[in-house]
């Protein structure tokens, strides 16, 4: 019979857990204060999970773990991490623009983890929806992040309502000076995990220079020599984002935004599309550096050089994750200095101007109004399309379901008919919308994919 450890690695698709990962759960399962400094894409979030799952207690009712962390996106990477691993113990994630009453509601049955942003979870504790006794485990996810991005007080207001935490976590993809003081850690067990020979090893690092101080059109160049790959491309601002995408859809470039300008749900519906390969570039800004429930890329491309070298490896920790390999574009104009944080030379990579647009994406993605808080599962979905909709089951391909909507990968060339038989039927009985979904900015029709 497999023990925990064999257990979780398989349902995690893993080999073995990693070096940084074996140091973080070792020091958690014996230290009440731990302090874990990781680079972005080193495998932190498993690092601390697997230690937490085994501290858990079976009999408690009660929320025993509470994670904080800053953005919407991380908690929900954490909770899918959890999901993933197969534990049998609840998960519950709780973040602003999220429905207050789904969540209160969800919280009536206590889940063992808890996972949130720190306004909302202050919130929580305002209102009192969930016991603050059963906490046990207090985990401070991306805290270089919390603090940048201004969480302070309501970090301060959690970690004092906290009366009951027997164990400290930190985790952070930065190393920093002193730590705070209402986060009340005293005498922590330091974990520094440097993996740059890895990095160097496995990331290659591309220069390549446009003739214009417009680089537009050497980015189009760059895309189609990248075989059809699906890449990211960072900004630094977000009109840059939304002039760069504006270009590449009226060049044919199956290419989709994503920047904190934009409501919840169309950033949402931009990463499924990214996720399920309905369109193959995500023109971002620095959001996107971490945290983002993605795919490694084999591909990171700096249309805008970040400002600081700790926004230029978060970015670069999006490719050559766990030991794969990746490569990262630096595009600069004729002009434009390589970065002072950059020491070395970076080797010269010419595109070839006669190569191929990237093909035209296979898939589709179709949305429905309804999701997990209908009783809707991928399943339900599944037959659905399958049965009502005339599909196989090689046409379907990612299938996400949400609280209150789903999204649906559809090979492209099946979409029209699909529609056409699916509109009046009902998903377990009852009657959704189901539509392509658009994406901010993608407008592409079929002929600007012709050669």
């Amino acid at each position: 019979m497999k023990n925990n450890a064999e257990r979780i690695i398989e349902n995690l698709g893993l080999v073995a857990f990693n070096s940084m990962q074996i140091k973080a759960q070792e020091a958690i399962a014996t230290n009440h204060e731990v302090v874990l400094i990781a680079p972005t894409g080193s495998g932190k979030t498993i690092g601390f999970l697997f230690p937490v799952f085994e501290l858990l207690n079976s009999s408690s009712a009660q929320v025993q773990c509470l994670v904080l962390s800053p953005t919407r996106e991380l908690c929900l990477q954490i909770e899918q991490v959890w999901k993933k691993m197969g534990t049998g113990y609840k998960v519950n994630t709780c973040y602003g623009g999220h429905s207050m009453q789904v969540e209160v509601r969800d919280l009536n049955v206590p889940p063992a983890l808890l996972i949130g942003t720190p306004g909302r979870i202050a919130d929580h504790i305002r209102r009192e929806t969930f016991k603050l006794d059963g906490v046990k485990i207090l985990a401070l996810d991306e805290f270089d992040k919390s603090l940048e991005l201004g969480f302070q007080d309501e970090m301060d207001f959690i970690i004092s309502s906290l009366e009951k935490v027997e164990r400290k976590i930190l985790l952070s993809a930065t190393n920093l000076s002193r730590l705070p003081s209402f986060v009340k850690i005293k005498n922590p067990f330091l974990i520094t995990y440097n993996n740059d020979e890895i990095e160097l090893e496995n990331l290659k690092l591309h220069r390549v220079i446009s003739e214009e101080k417009d680089k537009l059109h050497t980015l189009f160049v760059l895309l189609c020599n990248l075989n059809n790959e699906a890449a990211l491309v960072f900004c630094n601002h977000r009109d840059a984002c939304e002039r760069t995408v504006l270009y590449l859809n009226s060049k044919g470039i199956a290419a989709t935004i994503y920047h904190g300008g934009m409501e919840q749900a169309e950033r949402e519906k931009a990463l499924v599309q990214f996720r399920n390969g309905s369109v193959n570039y995500l023109v971002t800004t620095d959001l996107a550096a971490r945290g983002l429930d993605i795919p490694s890329m084999n591909h990171v491309i700096h249309y805008q050089m970040p400002i600081h070298e700790n926004e230029f490896t978060h970015r670069n920790g999006r490719t050559a994750r766990m030991q794969a390999k990746g490569n990262a574009y630096l595009l600069l104009s004729k002009l434009e200095k390589q970065p002072y944080y950059i020491k070395s030379e970076i080797e010269l990579f010419t595109p070839d101007i006669n190569a191929s647009k990237p093909i035209k994406p296979i898939y589709k993605t179709i949305s429905i109004s309804g999701g997990r808080k209908n009783k809707i599962t991928k399943v339900d979905i599944l037959g659905t399309f399958i049965q009502k909709g005339n599909l196989n089951k090689e046409d379907v391909g990612l299938i996400e379901v949400k609280d209150f909507n789903s999204f649906v990968a559809v090979k492209e060339t099946k979409v029209f008919d699909f529609l056409k038989v699916i509109k009046d039927q009902k998903i377990k009985g009852n009657k959704y919308k189901i539509a392509i979904a658009k994406s901010v900015g993608f407008t592409i029709s079929d002929k600007q994919f012709e050669s």
